[in-house]
């Protein structure tokens, strides 16, 4: 018996679910960090002013270029597991394709598909909910590809995504939502680098607000 398509939603599918979903299970990733590591022209950003996108990156990949990261040792990536229904496996590989293709230059060029096992708490404990099967795979980005800008200083990367705005919204509407989508995940579910930057452009707004 062939095993379902499962992706691992970590960005924007957390909010925005894909097509065909017929079940998803809340858990996360060891091993990887999420950050605002990506550009975005023609989504969140333009080629003027690209904004900035979350991408997966392995731990031991990311501390290499990661001098200015606020959070070195976190590596917990709270998302959901979406399985899809098989009768549209084609298309939904087709849909995910694109969405890699708003984020980069050649979305070949800038993600691997990667199997992973997820992880999530039941019962207080942590466990492997998503085991070996045959495709629980996640779009994980790489530093070789030309959209990937690395680690910024907390500030210069609140201050980017709270100016930049794109075909798709502004910058900082990305981040709202990601950012509020992980707290209602679970009661255990965290990112301190999310909230934080949130946290930092929410202040940057409060500021131009006119008193």
């Amino acid at each position: 018996m062939v095993a379902p398509f499962t992706v691992f939603g970590y960005g924007s599918l957390i909010f925005k679910p894909p097509p065909h979903t017929i079940s998803q299970v809340h858990g996360f990733l060891k091993g990887y960090v999420r950050r605002f590591a990506q550009s975005s022209h023609d989504h969140r950003g333009t080629d003027e002013y690209p904004g900035r996108v979350v991408t997966l990156v392995h731990k031991e990949d990311w501390v290499r270029f990661s001098e200015e990261d606020a959070f070195p040792d976190e590596d917990v990536v709270w998302g959901i597991a979406y399985t899809i229904d098989p009768a549209y496996e084609a298309e939904v590989r087709d849909y995910l394709g694109d969405i890699g293709r708003l984020f980069l230059t050649s979305s070949q060029d800038g993600y691997t598909m990667e199997s992973l096992d997820i992880y999530g708490i039941v019962d207080g404990k942590e466990q492997i909910v998503i085991r070996n099967v045959r495709y629980p795979c996640c779009y994980v980005g790489r530093n070789d590809n030309p959209s990937f800008v690395g680690s910024e200083p907390l500030d210069v990367l609140a201050h980017r995504i709270s100016c930049s705005v794109g075909p798709s919204g502004p910058n900082k509407e990305y981040l709202y939502k990601l950012a509020e989508s992980i707290r209602e995940l679970s009661p255990d579910s965290f990112d301190s680098h999310l909230f934080a930057l949130e946290a930092k452009v929410k202040q940057l707004d409060s500021n131009r607000i006119p008193r």
